[in-house]
């Protein structure tokens, strides 16, 4: 008796939770449409009107269609999405409606964490040059409007200038949005999150989309015509470009002029047309430097030129074009919202990836001697070996620069004394500069190490400072696409990860090895984040040493991981001997794929193309 009075008041309960949340779609659903009976023994079995079951179960599946439409677009610590028409296969999913809830939900949460009792919340907004910011720039002030916040929008900015708006005098707003895409199609935007701490989290921003699915669930699919308090136009830009130029000036305490320390010095720019040219006109140019042959500094949503991105070939290729046509001595790319960047030597050698780490180690190794340096584990073997040469610990980690730099943030609490983290995408931190990925702040720091020789007598350049770095001899990087709905694709990705580490753990490729930080001194195999405190995953992996069977000699390494952004998998895998990375291709396929059966779910085509395209 007494279960069958504690199942009707289950279901009493899970009725009346749709009753509520369906209460506010007009005319679909009526308070007369379900019938409850008190909770008895006698209690007769809820009814539903049978005219209406159709109906119900209709919308019962759009409304959860609508809600997982916002949660997809949650992108690890960012949100993302297809704002435009034009990608194959692809649709807008990135709409003004679902922008105006995700604002709302965020305007609300810095409200009820963030706050300290000062008043109505103020929020800053930045955005780069893609076509689509003005349309989607109007969603966000009409989601924070909503929740009684109040705006101010910095116009093109970038995205550490987002963060530091929230820090420097006299903005110091509460929090901060910045609509990008990073390097992704002009097709796409985005929303990146901070507050004064900085850049939220994965499980924050999924608590936040949570809060915006149900919004939108609930709402007719039209954003907010009317903002009863306009946003606040300000100008950040120069606020920042100041603070960039004292930050140089300080540190270089140029003998003989003061204020112009770069004087002498040629430094091209290449801002790919998205938001970097700022740092040409007001950080450069008005510390002295030559700047002619710099590259796309008007910004221009369709990128025509090139991808804005440090990693593109091509990006790099203009740029070394333009270094050796103007004899500059530097190089520098950004990326479309300036978080990442890239350089190029006086010599034309570009200085991405792993070099680009080895080159910011070097730097601030010199200044912090015995510091370690987190990266993501996708790193080479040689990489480890210029950091520990030079004094410094190497810790391997997760990809996602959000989980590099927390680990970071994490060792010095601590008291491990961490002062570089950075993936090998670009996106580095450093702890002088509130653990920010700022690409601009990193180009600072490489100017004022290249000023710094020049005065010390060398004309050999930045690149001299990463000769001795040691070069993986293979690199490749394949996909599996996952062959799944898309609701699905996640926990299949998961599936097949976890598969690969219960094969590693029985032993059944032989030489293979789950990766750890060997001789650790940050906890006891750092990559699975064995401490008291772990982090949320947001995505699987797992990197394995892989030795020669017969010798025991470690010669590569392969990383599986699950795509934060798209539903695959990507392998990347390095080798210190010729046909290495062939070699392990044909075992992952053939001994773990094929022999454990996660082939079934998985385009394994890349593997076999690359094998073809190899024998």
């Amino acid at each position: 008796m007494a279960s069958t009075s504690t199942s009707s008041l289950m279901a009493s309960k899970t009725v009346i939770s749709k009753t509520a949340l369906f209460s506010s779609l007009p005319g679909i659903v009526s308070r007369s449409f379900l019938t409850f009976a008190p909770a008895s023994p006698s209690v007769k079995p809820l009814r539903i009107r049978s005219s209406n079951v159709t109906k119900f179960d209709e919308v019962t599946n759009s409304l959860d269609e609508d809600m997982d439409q916002i949660r997809r677009l949650q992108n690890g610590s960012d949100v993302r999405g297809v704002a435009l028409e034009g990608e194959k296969g692809r649709t807008v999913d990135l709409t003004p409606a679902a922008v105006e809830a995700i604002a709302e939900s965020f305007g609300e949460w810095v409200a009820a964490t963030e706050s300290n009792g000062n008043g109505v919340i103020k929020i800053s907004l930045g955005r780069d040059p893609r076509v689509s910011g003005g349309k989607l720039s109007t969603a966000v002030f009409a989601g924070l409007a909503r929740a009684g916040c109040l705006a101010f929008d910095m116009g093109l900015a970038t995205t550490p200038a987002c963060f530091m708006s929230t820090l420097l005098s006299p903005f110091e707003y509460d929090a901060s949005i910045m609509m990008t895409a990073s390097h992704l199609p002009y097709t796409r935007n985005g929303l990146k999150f901070f507050t004064k701490r900085g850049g939220l989290t994965s499980p924050e921003v999924e608590k936040i989309c949570d809060l915006a699915a149900r919004k939108y669930a609930t709402r007719q699919t039209k954003v907010s015509t009317l903002i009863r308090t306009r946003p606040q136009q300000v100008d950040f830009m120069s606020a920042y470009s100041k603070h960039l130029r004292e930050i140089i000036k300080e540190r270089i305490n140029h003998p003989e002029h003061y204020d112009t320390p770069l004087k002498g010095f040629q430094i091209v720019v290449n801002a790919g047309n998205g938001s970097g040219g700022f740092f040409t006109w007001d950080v450069l140019d008005k510390l002295g430097a030559d700047t002619f042959g710099s590259l796309y500094l008007n910004p221009d949503g369709m990128f025509p030129n090139h991808i804005p991105n440090p990693e593109n070939k091509i990006a790099m290729q203009h740029t070394r074009a333009a270094v050796l046509e103007n004899s500059a001595d530097l190089g520098v790319v950004f990326d479309t919202d300036v978080d990442r960047s890239g350089v190029v030597d006086n010599k034309g050698n570009p200085i991405n990836g792993d070099k680009l780490i080895a080159l910011m180690s070097a730097i601030v190794l010199k200044e912090h001697p015995g510091s370690t340096v987190v990266t993501d584990a996708r790193t080479s073997m040689g990489l480890t070996r210029f950091i520990t040469e030079r004094g410094g610990r190497h810790c391997l980690y997760r990809v996602g620069y959000r989980n590099v730099i927390d680990k970071g943030v994490e060792l010095n609490k601590d008291g491990i004394e961490t002062h570089l983290m950075m993936e090998t995408s670009g996106h580095g931190a450093v702890k002088e500069n509130h653990f920010l990925d700022d690409g601009a702040y990193m180009v600072v720091k490489i100017i004022i190490e290249m000023v710094r020789m020049r005065l010390a007598g060398s004309n050999e350049g930045i690149g001299s400072l990463i000769e001795d770095l040691e070069e993986p001899l293979e690199a490749v990087e394949l996909r599996l696409n996952i062959l799944s709905e898309p609701r699905d694709a996640k926990a299949k990705g998961i599936e097949a990860i976890e598969t690969f580490r219960q094969y590693i753990e029985e032993g059944k490729l032989k030489g293979w090895e789950l990766g750890t930080c060997g001789d650790c001194w940050v906890t006891e195999g750092c990559l699975v984040d064995s401490n008291d405190h772990p982090s949320a995953i947001d995505a699987h992996m797992y990197r394995v040493r892989v030795s020669d069977e017969e010798s025991g000699e470690e010669y590569g390494w392969v990383h599986m991981r699950q795509s934060i952004h798209n539903p695959n998998i990507a392998l990347n895998m390095q080798s210190m001997l010729p046909g290495g990375c062939l070699s392990m291709t044909r075992v992952f396929r053939d001994q773990f794929l094929e022999a454990s059966g996660v082939a079934r779910f998985l385009d394994i085509s890349d593997f076999d193309n690359y094998i073809g395209g190899q024998s």
